[in-house]
Parts: C-alpha cells; structure tokens; sequence
C-alpha cells in the first residue's frame, strides 16, 4: 500500500500500512517528518491515540532534529559552506599523510563537495576521494572517520565483512565516530 498521509490534531503524520505485527513510530530528518508503519487492519483510531500518546518523544525527537548539524547545513549561506571547505580542505591532507603509511594506500587527487546524502566517496581506480564539506560542522573525529573509511575503499572496493575487519582493524573506535554523523 502507498503511504498516505493522515492529519493527528496539530501534527501530519506519513501513514504505511504493512503485513507487520506492531506499529512502528521514527521522526526523520531532515525536517522531522513523523512516520508511522502500521498492521493492516489496525484501526486508524488506535493509530491516533499511540501517536497522541507518544507527543513528548516525537517533540524531543523534532526539536534535536532542528538543533541538528544536519539542519544546520540544510539553510546554509554559500559563504558558510565556503568557510566548511576551508576549514575541512586544511585538515583532511595532513589526515591522509598520517594514514597512507599506516594502511599502506596511496590516495590520488582530492575533492571537496556540499553533498546532502554522502560523507564521502571514492573511486579505487584512480584514488580520487571526495570529502562532505559538511564534517565541518562535526567533531574532528568524524571527519577521521570518514577519511580512513575512504582510504580502506583503496584496499576493499564495497561495505561487506573484509571491509568492516579493516576498519576494526585500523580504527577500534569506528563504529562509535560513525554513530556521530547519523
């Protein structure tokens, strides 16, 4: 079934039925838009009196969405974004200078982008990184994060298990960097 959407008192809710067994309730970002997934027989009453029910959470839920780096970046002046790519095109070469020797990898050029959906990328043929100028906004830890994250796509082209033991191997901590940026 296509979502719909359903007016709760103040608040517009995106409804998806579902061969599901319990109702599921997510604030996304970046505006806070209220999901809901829900049985497909449950009544919309029952709908209605959970999310009433869950108004505290979802407002805490949209308030630390809107305080946000993310939201932050979402209404960005160009002259901001130019002042991330300075401060984020001064630390990430000397970032890959340490790294190279540790994971024996050899970036090539290096490419710095306002990108909404990715933190970085990288092409192995020809070892172009390209870095979110964004990471600016985050803790220092992210932005190593990203880079080593990068840096192992030269040893291991996709996300599966030799890419994630490389990670753990130079760099314990990655999981708990990453959980920062979402």
């Amino acid at each position: 079934m296509p979502p719909e959407i359903v007016p709760i008192d103040d608040l517009e809710i995106v409804l998806t039925r579902k061969a599901i067994k319990n109702m599921h309730l997510r604030v996304k970002p970046p505006d806070g838009r209220i999901e809901v997934s829900a049985p497909l027989r449950l009544p919309l009453s029952t709908i209605r009196g959970f999310v009433r029910e869950k108004r505290a959470w979802i407002e805490v839920q949209q308030q630390a969405i809107a305080a946000s780096p993310r939201a932050e970046a979402a209404a960005a002046t160009p002259e901001e974004v130019a002042a991330w790519k300075a401060v984020v095109a001064a630390c990430v070469p000397p970032l890959i200078a340490a790294w190279e020797p540790i994971m024996g990898v050899r970036a090539g050029a290096i490419a710095y982008r306002n990108m909404k959906s990715r933190w970085g990328s990288c092409q192995p043929a020809t070892g172009r990184i390209c870095i979110n100028v964004r990471l600016a906004l985050y803790p220092p830890e992210c932005l190593e994060y990203v880079v080593v994250h990068e840096l192992c796509h030269l040893l291991e082209r996709g996300h599966g298990p030799r890419f994630h033991a490389l990670m753990d191997h130079f760099m314990p901590d990655w999981k708990a960097r990453r959980a920062k940026l979402r």
